[in-house]
């Protein structure tokens, strides 16, 4: 069955190629909105706070500041709305999940840019 559900995935399943990116890192996410007959594009600015999953159902969650409130979004890797993700920062961390991020607050809240 399993060997079923991969083949499935990897036949079917568009892939698309995006940066690699991971926890830490600050990137903004392209996404289409349909509003009605309309659609529009929106992004989403924040910090990686974790990758989860494999393959399909892969998804990372992004974390941003909206005013004083922390607003979180989980994205699925191959969501079809997904247009592009572009790497704004790399983040020097040393988590794969740095849920410890959301009770940051102020100087602490900040990661540092990873040396290339």
């Amino acid at each position: 069955m399993a060997n079923l559900v991969d083949f499935v995935n990897s036949e079917y399943v568009a892939k698309k190629d995006f940066p690699e990116f991971g926890a830490g890192d600050t990137i903004t996410a392209y996404y289409e909105i349909k509003e009605g007959e309309k659609t529009r594009t929106q992004f989403f600015k924040g910090v990686v706070i974790q990758r989860r999953g494999t393959g399909s159902t892969e998804t990372f969650t992004i974390r941003k500041m909206s005013g004083a409130v922390g607003v979180e979004r989980i994205f699925p890797i191959n969501l079809p709305a997904l247009q592009k993700i572009e790497i704004n920062k790399k983040g020097a961390v040393r988590r794969a999940r740095i849920f410890y991020f959301r009770e940051l607050t102020g100087k602490k809240a900040r990661i540092k840019d990873k040396r290339r």
